[in-house]
C-alpha cells in the first residue's frame, strides 16, 4: 500500500493547525433598530423633563431672586411697585440698603455670633462623632450594643421636649442666655446623628485594612488618625455640611437659650421686625447674608457632599 493511499485522520492532527482551520466566529443576530416613532417619543420625554426641571428650578430660585432684588432697591421704590420693577429699570438698582446695614451694629454683631455659634458646635459634632462612631464600629467593650441602640433612640427625641429641664440645668449653673450654652445644647443633639451616620461607614471599612495597620505596630489613636479619617473623609465633610446648616439656620434654640443682647442673625432679623416692621432697607440685605453664608459653605463643598451621600451606594 502506497503512502497516498493512506486517509489522514482529522483527529491526529495537532491543534495548532493553520487559520484555515480556525473555525469563524460566531455570528450575533443583528439587533433591530428602533422605529421612528420610538426615537421620536424618547426625545420627547427627554425633553420634556429637561423643560419640567428648569421650570422647578426656576419656581425654586425665584424667592431668593425677590430677596437678592429687595437688598438692592430702595424702600421707597418698594414700597411704590415691588422689587420685579428693576427687571424694566434696572437704573433703580443701588447698593445704599447693604451700607445702611454694616451700619447697623445689631445685624453685623449678630453675624459674628452666629460664626461664634455655629463653627465650635460643628466641630464638636464632627470629633465627637467620629470618635464615638469609631468606637462603635470597631471596639470592642460591654454594653456596645445596648448604648449603640440608646443613642440611636435619642434621634427621635424632639428638641421642644427639653427646652425647659434645660433651660432649668443651664440656669443652675450659669450657661443659660450664654453663646456656651447654646453650642453645647446643639452638640448634644447633634450627636446622636453623626454617631449613626458615622458608625454605618465606618464599620464598611475593610477588616484587613484595620488588621494590616494594627500589624505595622500602629496603635488605635493613630490607626483612628490615619487609616479610618482619610477614608471617612466624605462622610465627616457631610455631616460637618448638614451641622453647620443647621445651627446657622436655627431660630429656636437660639431665642430661648441665647443672649438677648447678643443674639444671632436669626434673631436679631426677628427682632427688626418686631421693632421696625418697615425696616425693609435692612430686612432685605441682612436675610439675603443669612441665607447666602450657608449656599456658599454648600457650594464650596459640594464634591465632598456629594461623595459622603452616595459612598454608601457605591460600596
Amino acid at each position: 500500500m502506497s503512502r497516498s493511499d493512506v486517509t489522514p485522520d482529522p483527529a491526529a492532527e495537532p491543534a495548532t493547525a493553520g487559520p484555515s482551520r480556525a473555525r469563524p466566529p460566531r455570528s450575533e443576530p443583528p439587533r433591530a433598530k428602533p422605529s421612528y416613532a420610538t426615537l421620536v417619543s424618547a426625545k420627547f420625554a427627554a425633553g420634556t423633563l429637561r423643560v419640567f426641571l428648569v421650570v422647578a428650578a426656576l419656581f425654586w430660585l425665584l424667592p431668593t431672586l425677590g430677596l437678592l432684588l429687595s437688598s438692592f432697591v430702595s424702600p421707597t421704590d418698594l414700597n411704590s411697585g415691588g422689587w420685579w420693577q428693576v427687571l424694566t429699570a434696572p437704573s433703580r438698582l443701588t447698593a445704599d440698603n447693604y451700607e445702611r446695614l454694616l451700619a447697623n451694629d445689631t445685624i453685623t454683631g449678630s453675624l459674628l455670633n452666629t460664626f461664634a455659634i455655629a463653627v465650635p458646635a460643628t466641630l464638636l459634632v464632627v470629633g465627637l462623632g467620629s470618635l464615638a462612631g469609631y468606637a462603635f464600629a470597631w471596639l470592642e467593650f460591654p454594653g456596645r450594643d445596648w448604648l449603640f441602640l440608646l443613642v440611636v433612640g435619642l434621634l427621635v427625641v424632639p428638641v421642644q421636649v427639653a427646652l425647659i429641664p434645660v433651660s432649668e440645668l443651664f440656669g443652675s449653673i450659669g450657661l443659660f442666655e450664654t453663646t456656651a450654652g447654646v453650642v453645647l445644647f446643639h452638640t448634644a443633639f447633634g450627636l446622636p446623628f453623626a454617631v449613626f451616620l458615622l458608625c454605618n461607614f465606618f464599620a464598611e471599612i475593610p477588616r484587613e485594612l484595620l488588621e494590616a495597620a494594627r500589624l505595622d505596630g500602629a496603635g488605635e489613636l493613630r490607626l483612628f488618625a490615619q487609616v479610618v479619617l482619610p477614608l471617612g473623609g466624605p462622610a465627616i465633610a457631610s455631616l460637618a455640611i448638614f451641622e453647620f446648616l443647621w445651627v446657622w439656620n436655627d431660630m429656636l434654640v437660639a431665642l430661648v437659650f441665647a443672649d438677648s443682647a447678643s443674639p444671632p442673625v436669626t434673631v436679631a432679623l426677628q427682632q427688626q421686625v418686631r421693632q421696625f416692621g418697615n425696616n425693609i432697607d435692612v430686612l432685605a440685605p441682612g436675610a439675603f447674608l443669612s441665607m447666602a453664608v450657608p449656599l456658599v459653605v454648600f457650594f464650596a463643598f459640594q464634591r465632598q457632599f456629594v461623595s459622603g451621600v452616595t459612598a454608601g451606594a457605591i460600596k
